[in-house]
């Protein structure tokens, strides 16, 4: 069998990183039947079938899954040393492309970016805003931000935030209206701003912890959403309680505008982490990415 022609190989890539035909023609700068067609071709070639269509929607076969994994690091590096061959002697050239959730990104990539972007200017940096789980090499990430609890132990870590802990807070004009919980269970009879997750569609229960012991409260209100800084937004409003990771509330808490409840029993996690397939497989750019980050945000400390 012939090798996969390279343009073709690419249309396939982009098409099941996108997930749509027309989307990856715009990435790609050349016409929707275009794309069609060099994927017609790649599966005729292959005699299998790599995407299964509909009018609404593109979907990976087995085999078509099975030649993203393997086939989609090749081609993020094939295509990183070609760019390369243009850079100056010591440049480097290329794109980051992250996977970073909301609540992440004031603490990890505002104060990352900008310097990385002064240093390394050829380096383009494309940043996905999402809260789901994302399987990196499928959908073309060089990297990811999660929690550590979330990551898989397979990957590779990089540590970017010290601990921090998950704290139930509220405005001063609820908790006078209310009352303040004393216990996990109290937070049932309160109105709390529910957050919806994005993987399952059902609300998220309120993790709690006092020594070894845990709770997991099915908290409700008559506020949710699927947006963590909203809930705080909310609360700030005197809607309701919200659960919110303790960085991300500190400006609120510093001036009254919020208020811990139930500090004895909010839990402690590790703090957020970047992280990749394996180090074989890191390009150069995300490799210097890693290095300013662990500059920025963890040697600083």
């Amino acid at each position: 069998m012939n090798t996969a022609p390279f343009p073709q190989l690419q249309a396939f890539l982009t098409v099941a990183r996108l997930r749509s035909f027309s989307s990856a023609a715009r990435e790609l700068g050349v016409s929707r039947s275009a794309v069609s067609q060099a994927v017609r071709q790649l599966e005729e070639q292959l005699r299998v079938v790599l995407l299964a269509r509909t009018t609404r929607s593109v979907s990976l076969t087995d085999a078509g899954r099975r030649l993203v994994e393997s086939a989609g690091p090749a081609m993020r590096q094939a295509i990183a040393a070609l760019t390369e061959v243009s850079a100056q002697p010591g440049e480097t050239v290329g794109r980051v492309r992250l996977s970073i959730p909301r609540a992440a990104v004031p603490f990890i990539i505002t104060p990352v970016v900008p310097t990385f972007r002064e240093r390394h200017p050829r380096i383009e940096v494309e940043i996905v805003i999402e809260e789901r789980f994302v399987d990196l090499v499928a959908e073309g990430y060089d990297a990811g931000v999660r929690l550590t609890e979330a990551i898989e132990r397979d990957m590779v870590q990089v540590r970017l935030t010290d601990a921090f802990r998950f704290v139930v807070v509220g405005a001063p004009s609820y908790l006078a209206r209310h009352g303040t919980p004393q216990r996990p269970e109290d937070l049932l009879r309160h109105e709390c701003i529910t957050f919806r997750m994005h993987t399952t569609g059902a609300l998220y229960a309120w993790e709690l912890e006092r020594g070894r012991r845990t709770w997991r409260v099915p908290v409700r209100g008559g506020v949710a959403t699927n947006d963590n800084a909203l809930t705080v937004t909310m609360a700030e409003e005197g809607l309701g309680l919200a659960y919110a990771f303790e960085p991300m509330v500190a400006e609120q808490l510093r001036t009254g505008r919020l208020e811990r409840v139930l500090e004895a029993y909010a839990p402690r996690v590790p703090g957020y982490f970047l992280y990749y397939p394996s180090r074989a497989q890191s390009s150069p750019a995300l490799r210097l990415f890693v290095d300013v980050a662990r500059e920025l945000l963890v040697h600083a400390k």
